[in-house]
């Protein structure tokens, strides 16, 4: 679920929220472990990886902005940005955000593989949806009664 669309930025500046295939497994690694150097994250991905390739990943990451960096002695130190949870939501959002902003069946579409996903999968979710859309227009109601 890490990738699901290729090398897609999220509106013009952003982090990139979609990953490579290895992209994906070096930011699962440090998700693990917190940080690294590079040559920890070859040694933690257990294959045999190049080390420039890992360092090149590294570096791509750090561009887009999901890792940070920190020099010591002659290595770089590479930690994480956000939590797995908080990038995943980010994701998520960008993506639900991307349909919802489309014109024409976009929306619907959207709309109806979800509920029946949902519906296939857990009907006490389907319930809880339920409540929580109750909830949010009974929230917007008030916002917007003087």
């Amino acid at each position: 679920m890490l990738h699901f669309f290729k090398n897609r930025q999220t509106r013009g500046t952003g982090p990139a929220w979609t990953l490579g295939h290895l992209e994906t497994e070096v930011m699962e690694t440090l998700w693990d472990k917190g940080s690294g150097r590079v040559q920890e994250v070859v040694a933690a991905l257990g294959r045999p990886l190049a080390y420039t390739t890992v360092m090149t990943t590294l570096d791509r990451l750090f561009k887009k902005g999901l890792l940070t960096r920190t020099k010591q002695d002659r290595a770089y130190l590479y930690s994480v940005c956000l939590s797995r949870q908080d990038w995943e939501r980010r994701r998520a959002s960008d993506l639900v955000g991307g349909f919802l902003s489309a014109t024409g069946p976009s929306r619907e579409l959207l709309l109806s593989c979800f509920l029946e996903a949902v519906g296939e999968h857990d009907a006490v979710l389907l319930d809880e949806l339920e409540r929580e859309i109750r909830r949010r227009r009974r929230e917007l109601s008030r916002r917007s009664s003087p």
